[in-house]
């Protein structure tokens, strides 16, 4: 696709056109459906662990490999959307990954559950690698970082959704009965988006071939503006994933010792990230993406931070402030490499998220080993590294 910012800028819906609300809702249901698919087991990896008989670090594999496999699938993904349409693409994604969901639940050994979760992540892949191109085509370039920001709440309050059935439900059935409502829910938001999608109006398909889509993935990889946004999203992401991969673990045992419940709800933080994803895409519109993506990032230090010290409500505060600067951090962070990608955005798009999953994938399952030889102070001092690195990426990447 070789669509023009300024032409996008031109003819792209605006705030208050039906185009515009059909678009962000079915742009919201699709994050719904996604994330609540990639992370349905996060609030469950203490129950894996236990019917399965399995490690911490193990239990966390049914979250890093689907973030794994879907970082791998993203840029072919992302390809196939420049050939067969961006709609097209995201809607196989969306049904085809919730469908496989509810099957999962029942696998008898968890080899079986960690294939399946890693299909369902290859299966995910179709809409975070063409969310943000469908939007940069289709939506005003002035509106771009608030309609960003509405995709990105959509998947804030798909993960947190996808947590909290489970991990509520789990009092009530069994953990397999627990999944399976999540992948029902997850189902009937992909119905959602399937059903309100607007077509593509600014989209030509353009033949594909390898040679041609390593040219453009280079070329990407080698613009000074775009790689550090690259490596900020694997980063933050992989340090944002290790903490509510573990955070369960350490809340369920002393001092603390929780309910599954009860610590589902801390999953709750997630609103956090619905509110900040899209406060943040209209502030980076108005005064400019830098400043907010430093506070953004500066931000989930001073949260990070809070959440050391063994005392419940100063952790809850710290998981807020945490949470809401990620997503604040990542809805400005994907909304500049499509402001920055004129050319090939799809491709530009899937490199950013191809990082970014990568990230949740190796980073979060290296968390594992943090968490088991330091607890929780070994968690946090691993994600403040992460972090800081990526605050010196916000300050001092290319303009």
């Amino acid at each position: 696709m070789t669509t023009t910012a300024s032409t996008a800028a031109r003819t792209g819906c605006t705030p208050g056109t039906p185009g515009y609300r059909r678009a962000t809702i079915a742009l919201f249901a699709a994050g719904m459906t996604t994330f609540m698919a990639l992370y349905y087991v996060q609030a469950l990896l203490p129950q894996l662990s236990d019917h399965f008989g399995v490690s911490p670090t193990s239990a966390a594999l049914s979250v890093s490999l689907t973030t794994g496999f879907l970082a791998v699938a993203i840029i072919p993904a992302s390809v196939l959307s420049e050939r067969f349409g961006r709609v097209r693409i995201m809607a196989i994604s969306a049904l085809a990954a919730s469908i496989v969901g509810i099957l999962l639940p029942w696998a008898p050994t968890i080899e079986l559950l960690l294939v399946g979760r890693g299909l369902q992540g290859v299966l995910c892949a179709g809409v975070p690698a063409v969310a943000m191109a469908y939007l940069a085509e289709e939506i005003d370039g002035g509106s771009l970082g608030t309609a960003m920001g509405r995709y990105i709440a959509g998947t804030t309050i798909g993960g947190l959704t996808g947590r909290l059935i489970p991990g509520f439900a789990v009092d009530v059935v069994t953990w397999q009965w627990a999944l399976e409502i999540a992948c029902l829910v997850s189902l009937a938001f992909a119905i959602i988006f399937w059903r309100t999608v607007p077509a593509s109006q600014f989209f030509a398909p353009q033949r594909i071939s390898p040679a041609t889509t390593i040219g453009n993935l280079l070329g990407h990889l080698r613009n000074p503006g775009l790689l550090p946004l690259f490596l900020l999203g694997f980063v933050l992401m992989g340090g944002f994933v290790t903490v509510y991969n573990f955070l369960g673990y350490r809340l369920l045992r002393g001092p603390f010792g929780l309910s599954e419940a009860v610590v589902a709800t801390v999953f709750v933080m997630y609103l956090a990230g619905t509110f900040s994803a899209t406060i943040a895409g209209r502030f980076a519109d108005r005064w400019g993406r830098r400043p907010v993506l430093i506070a953004a990032v500066s931000s989930m230090l001073v949260g990070l931070g809070l959440t050391v010290p063994d005392n419940l409500p100063i952790v809850l505060v710290g998981m807020f402030v945490f949470t809401a600067a990620f997503f604040a951090a990542h809805s400005v962070a994907s909304s500049w490499v499509s402001a920055r990608a004129t050319d090939h955005r799809a491709e530009a798009s899937s490199l950013y998220l191809f990082h970014y999953y990568l990230g949740s994938s190796v980073v979060g399952a290296l968390g594992g080993l943090a968490f088991s030889a330091f607890g929780w102070v070994g968690v946090a001092t691993y994600v403040a590294v992460l972090v800081a690195a990526g605050l010196g990426l916000a300050v001092f990447g290319q303009e």
